[in-house]
């Protein structure tokens, strides 16, 4: 807005320097050549005057790029400080000594883990395949299908007569 202000004054200054030139040649063509010098004494005070508001124009657009710039390097320090908090409240929560410490838990129980797979791996004695393989051969009879058989007692043979079955066998041969 002060830099508005700066830049119209500027305009009627020079808009005023080129009426005084005009003016001062005027007033030599009439051979007023005093009042003419004292015309062009007020044109170079005013051009003095230009030049200071150009001055003061720079020094604003100057002062608003710093106050701009500072704004950009305030914020940057205002994410810098909450990212520095941030990784402090991180290193609260874990410390050096606690990474070391789960690291060092972890390598035991890769380490405890590859024990066992040894153990595993090599410590079968003869005596533990062959139970090994008998458990497998009772659970595989087990899963075996075996046939139907009727849940009721088998008719006797009585000396002398066929069974019932055998009765029924002849009678289904002879019908068909």
């Amino acid at each position: 807005q002060q830099r508005d202000k700066l830049k119209q004054y500027q305009k009627r200054i020079s808009q005023n320097l080129e009426r005084e030139r005009a003016l001062a040649r005027q007033l030599l063509k009439d051979g007023k050549k005093e009042k003419a010098m004292l015309l062009l004494k007020k044109k170079r005070y005013q051009e003095q005057l230009l030049d200071k508001t150009e001055n003061q124009i720079s020094n604003l657009e100057r002062m608003v790029q710093d106050i701009e710039f500072t704004q950009i390097e305030m914020k940057v320090i205002e994410g810098l400080k909450i990212g520095n908090e941030c990784l402090n409240k991180m290193h609260q929560v874990m410390s050096i000594e606690e990474v070391e410490r789960i690291i060092g838990e972890t390598q035991d129980a890769v380490e405890y883990q590859r024990q066992i797979d040894e153990l595993l791996a090599g410590s079968l004695t003869e005596e533990d395949e062959d139970a090994i393989l008998e458990e497998l051969n009772t659970i595989t009879q087990e899963q075996m299908e075996l046939p139907e058989v009727p849940s009721e007692p088998l008719p006797e043979k009585i000396p002398g007569m066929l069974s019932l079955f055998a009765l029924q066998l002849w009678l289904l041969i002879l019908s068909s």
